[in-house]
């Protein structure tokens, strides 16, 4: 597989951090958070276990990110996030409820893939609500395009799923396209997907619905047969 150095698909905005997140960032990040480096984790050993591995990208202000963790303290679950309020509403989050089962990256999440997830390591992935970069002139900046979904499916393992979430419609059809396209991936349904059950009403999504959006969801699984697993090893 190709390198991929895409257009940045977040800015990095100068938002309020509010003094719980900001000691939150500090007292707990050495707790929760996994530096960024050039090698691969050893998920056993960052968890303690063994485990399912379940990555969300773009965790926002980690309340999806702290329920589902509840609620399934079987899984472990990695969150990659690149703003500051962000990251420490869900430290906060974590500590207040005493979950174990979360570790967070602060960093741009192209990268932590390229480097810091092996290739066929994660159990799942999710990507709920992406920016929609809803003007014309910044769609290229959308996360969700092939040569990131490229990236993801190989660092999935074999019969892993993609779980994308969105209430902009041309995103959403954007999505299937681009899903659709890639070889390693396999649609479970014809089209879009029911919400599932372990996946909460967000803020967004609440937002949406009142604004007329509907919202989709898209679940693609990593093929078990497919046929250029060789590539998947950079």
């Amino acid at each position: 597989m190709s390198a991929y150095r895409p257009i940045r698909s977040y800015v990095l905005r100068q938002g309020r951090v509010s003094e719980a997140q900001r000691r939150a960032h500090v007292e707990l990040m050495p707790r929760f958070g996994i530096p960024f480096a050039r090698e691969a984790l050893d998920l056993a050993r960052v968890f303690g276990r063994a485990a399912p591995r379940i990555l969300e990208i773009g965790f926002g202000m980690g309340e999806t990110t702290a329920d589902i963790a509840a609620r399934h303290p079987e899984n472990d679950y990695l969150g990659i996030e690149v703003h500051t309020p962000g990251v420490g509403g869900l430290l906060k989050r974590l500590a207040e409820r005493g979950l174990t089962n979360v570790r967070v990256i602060q960093h741009d999440a192209v990268e932590a893939l390229q480097h810091m997830i092996a290739p066929a390591s994660l159990d799942a992935v999710h990507v709920f609500f992406p920016d929609p970069w809803p003007k014309k002139r910044h769609h290229k900046r959308r996360l969700l395009q092939a040569p990131f979904i490229e990236l993801l499916a190989t660092r999935m393992k074999p019969g892993a799923y993609l779980h994308v979430a969105t209430d902009w419609e041309d995103y959403a059809q954007q999505m299937l396209e681009v899903l659709a396209a890639e070889p390693r991936l396999e649609n479970t349904v014809a089209g879009f997907a029911p919400r599932p059950e372990y996946r909460p009403l967000t803020k967004f999504e609440q937002r949406g619905l009142k604004l007329g959006h509907p919202v989709r969801d898209l679940i693609f699984r990593r093929r078990k047969d497919f046929a250029g697993a060789g590539s998947d090893k950079s």
